[in-house]
């Protein structure tokens, strides 16, 4: 492959813009509930052949592949990473509920109405419908930061969007097999199902074990620096992934299984190792997004016609009817949330185009119907969720950890709420800092629970921690 130098300062200024776009916009996004999945769509068609001409990512482009592939690895590494495991505790039966019916009964309902509907094979069916199940990690966010959802509600929402990849990978991984120009044996199928189900895991399980041990034994012999320990997290995420592939197992169950370790081995680990992976995650995501707006995205639009509008309407809101009659004991507040809410982007569409990678030719005729159906989702779980913004109040739900901005922060102080103002703030960073807020206490980041009990932080109040 020669070495276009224009094509790639083109594509280094792209990176530029979704990074210093989304840093620049962020606030406004999250404080008016705008949809960023919609948001960068507009950008990719702005610097794609319609607007600027500055990128045009096609279907088979060997960018596409490793931006999809980095996407969806660090996804399923963090998703799993931040797993909540006492919400999960408290609320198994819902949790049930959302990745048993609400996952593999949507995906089946989905897969067929696409064989119905669209005439297409079981094995291709089986894969639209399993990506069409996958709800976003990134556009569930923006709801689950908001403070007012219902415990139940955020609980099932994060359960969803964090472990219904891991749900329906499988189906589209073992139905690529079949997909073949001869029918594959069951032989075959045994080693497919074996890589996926046990090579994989096992090889993400040993990898998120060693990179843990091998963490906690450097932290406490020779030591190592916070910012270094931030990267780290990309490190672990990406060996399990090569370390899987390398022995043609599945390198994206690898990455979950090994976030899956890191998590349940319950180490402390620094803020940074988690937050750092998201945001990591969540820019390539919006990268991603980027890529496929400049012209990809848009076949959705070339493909309408009464049957895909049919398939659009059972994609979106089968997974209400099935979450309707599995969540029927949620109280009616919470249950609203769960059925209603249920955004298909990006993990849909890289799940579609898994099979593309892999060198199946056919299954280039689901991605207009996923284009389309995803292009509704935004429109429509977007616009939802900037219409439940307004009527969300500002009090967070007593227990949990949520995001608040400067304006929020206001509302509570102009509402007398009994609250306490934490600096947690890096030591260099405090140490050179010019400036404190009024008020705020501070305490040390590294030794947060001897810092604040040693301060007798009174239960009852609200905690505000900020460290920018």
């Amino acid at each position: 492959m020669n070495f276009d130098p224009a094509a790639f300062v083109t594509t280094l200024a792209a990176v530029g813009i979704v990074i210093v776009v989304a840093t620049l916009i962020s606030g406004m996004l999250d404080k008016r509930a705008v949809p960023a999945v919609g948001v960068f769509l507009l950008l990719g068609l702005l610097v794609g052949p319609h607007g600027l001409g500055l990128l045009d990512v096609g279907l088979r482009s060997a960018a596409l592949g490793v931006i999809a592939t980095v996407a969806l690895t660090l996804v399923l590494f963090t998703d799993a990473l931040g797993i909540d495991r006492n919400g999960i505790r408290r609320n198994l039966g819902l949790a049930a509920a959302v990745l048993g019916p609400g996952t593999l009964v949507s995906a089946g309902l989905i897969a067929g109405a696409a064989w119905w509907l669209l005439d297409l094979t079981p094995p291709l069916a089986a894969i639209l419908g399993a990506a069409l199940a996958s709800t976003d990690p990134v556009m569930m966010r923006g709801l689950l930061r908001r403070p007012g959802v219902p415990a139940p509600a955020r609980v099932a929402l994060s359960v969803e969007s964090g472990l219904n990849d891991v749900v329906v990978l499988p189906i589209v991984l073992v139905a690529i097999t079949f997909l073949g120009p001869t029918a594959p044996s069951a032989g075959a199928i045994g080693r497919v199902a074996l890589n996926v189900f046990l090579v994989g895991p096992a090889m993400g399980a040993a990898i998120g074990l060693g990179a843990v041990r091998s963490l906690e034994w450097i932290r406490t012999r020779i030591g190592l620096r916070r910012d270094y320990e931030s990267l780290y997290v990309l490190g672990v995420a990406f060996a399990a992934y090569a370390a899987a592939e390398s022995v043609h197992a599945s390198g994206f169950m690898a990455a979950f299984m090994a976030g899956l370790v890191v998590a349940l081995l319950d180490v402390e680990l620094c803020d940074c190792f988690k937050d750092y992976g998201e945001a990591t995650s969540e820019m390539f995501l919006l990268f991603s997004f980027v890529a496929l707006g400049t012209s990809l995205i848009w076949a959705g639009l070339e493909a309408v016609t009464p049957a895909t509008i049919g398939f659009a309407v059972v994609a979106l809101f089968g997974r209400s009817a099935v979450l309707r009659v599995a969540t029927a004991r949620l109280d009616p507040e919470s249950r609203r949330y769960v059925v209603w809410f249920g955004p298909r982007a990006l993990s849909s569409l890289l799940l579609v185009l898994l099979p593309v990678f892999f060198g199946v030719t056919e299954a280039e005729r689901l991605w207009p119907v996923a284009a389309l159906v995803v292009l509704l989702s935004v429109v429509i779980h977007g616009g939802m969720l900037m219409a439940w913004q307004r009527r969300l109040g500002v009090r967070p739900p007593v227990g949990d950890a949520i995001l608040i901005g400067i304006g929020e922060y206001r509302d509570l102080v102009g509402a007398r709420a009994p609250l306490r103002l934490l600096d947690v703030r890096a030591t260099r960073a405090y140490q050179m800092a010019d400036l404190t807020a009024t008020g705020a206490i501070r305490i040390d980041p590294d030794r947060p629970v001897e810092s604040a009990a040693a301060r007798a932080l009174p239960k009852e109040d609200w905690l505000i921690a900020y460290c920018a």
